[in-house]
């Protein structure tokens, strides 16, 4: 399995992001899934091993971790499962819960990211932006055309809501519309108009990704999915610039030193 390093994002004084490099820094990660999408949110989790979010894409995954360096705890995660491993992992993790042929008629390379969470205690602060830094290095030195995933938005139940249809407006890919597996309730439209967009899903749009149609129902997480998008080109001219200039501002810290290797896990 190949696994990565990636730089640590400048002006992270507190923070290191890198990829994790055995086993033990994957339980880690697990363990803080567990926490957040069980333990806190209440989903259903099949796994193998009592209080760790463990599933089959997890061998094909790259694990991208964000760690306290004063506590030494991981605080922050998300993974990629690239269009090299999706052989073996059988498909796309999204591939569960939409139809991706139009995405199969895009030209390029994909990565897939997701699980993404943040530790409670650190979500007010800059977390998710420095695992965007490593992602959006990963995404051009890697050479990846597109980025994708589900961003997740938590439900009491499968009845559709008219923020769906506000995100669409506003959000739309202009081209690609992908099927959800199992759609949403729209004979029971809702009329809760105070769901608010989760936080993750306000960052994802920032950085620029499109909403490729309506969402699928996720049982086990009570969560409606959106497929998301990322071009890199729409991320080279709205972000990349700043992204990777911060990260070259850290290059003279040991720290920062950005190697791509192998190893075993």
């Amino acid at each position: 399995m190949q696994l990565f390093t990636s730089p640590q994002p400048a002006n992270s004084n507190n923070f290191s992001v890198n990829f994790a490099q055995n086993l033990s820094e994957i339980r880690e990660a697990q363990a803080l899934r567990y926490q957040v999408f069980a333990l806190e949110m209440g989903a259903t989790l099949d796994t193998d091993i009592p209080n760790y979010d463990i599933d089959l894409y997890d061998n094909y995954c790259h694990h991208l971790l964000a760690r306290d360096l004063v506590t030494q705890q991981v605080v922050g995660y998300t993974r990629i499962l690239t269009c090299d491993q999706i052989g073996l992992a059988g498909g796309f993790y999204s591939s569960s819960e939409f139809d991706l042929s139009p995405i199969r008629k895009l030209s390029g390379r994909f990565m897939e990211i997701g699980r993404t969470c943040v530790h409670a205690d650190y979500r007010n602060k800059p977390i998710i932006h420095l695992l965007w830094a490593s992602l959006a290095k990963f995404m051009v030195s890697q050479q990846f055309d597109y980025l994708m995933g589900c961003a997740s938005i938590p439900l009491p139940s499968d009845d559709y809501l008219p923020l769906f249809d506000e995100l669409l407006q506003r959000h739309a890919h202009p081209s690609v519309q992908v099927t959800p597996r199992v759609p949403l309730i729209r004979g029971a439209i809702s009329q809760d108009n105070e769901q608010e967009i989760p936080p993750l899903l306000k960052a994802y749009l920032r950085l620029g990704v499109q909403i490729c149609g309506e969402p699928c129902w996720d049982e086990n997480f009570k969560v409606a999915d959106l497929f998301i998008l990322l071009d890199k080109a729409n991320l080279q001219q709205r972000y990349l610039k700043h992204f990777i200039q911060r990260a070259e501002a850290s290059a003279s810290h040991p720290a920062s030193a950005v190697s791509f290797h192998e190893v075993a896990a």
